[in-house]
């Protein structure tokens, strides 16, 4: 009976994920991060194994112009490369999506980046 009850209580990835983004979500968010730069939000979604991370930002980055002049993706890609809390997601080839959007514009979204398998590996 106790093996059957501890199987029963262990969680796969996929509901580790979702529950570490709701709980980091629920517990932290939003919060600034950088200067001008706040996570509002992490999520996962299970039907395509992607990691979301939504942010918004302001002063000098709330500006689309800015974003492609400075183009992140490179660095955003070698930051999840390196990323050691990632490698359980990474080895499972989890894809990783970053939003970004403006606070004098609600809504508006600047900047957005999904990394697959094939790009951080």
């Amino acid at each position: 009976m106790a093996c059957l009850f501890l199987t029963a209580c262990q969680e796969t990835l996929e509901q580790r994920c979702a529950r570490e983004a709701k709980e980091y979500t629920e517990k932290h968010c939003p919060a600034p991060i950088a200067k001008d730069v706040t996570i509002d939000s992490m999520s996962f979604d299970k039907a395509t194994h992607t990691l979301t991370y939504s942010y918004t930002l302001g002063g000098m980055l709330d500006d689309s112009a800015v974003i492609r002049r400075n183009n992140p993706t490179d660095q955003m890609l070698l930051q999840l490369r390196n990323a050691t809390a990632m490698k359980p997601y990474k080895d499972a080839g989890y894809n990783f999506r970053y939003i970004y959007y403006s606070t004098k514009n609600k809504g508006t979204k600047l900047f957005e980046a999904t990394f697959l398998e094939k790009d951080y590996q």
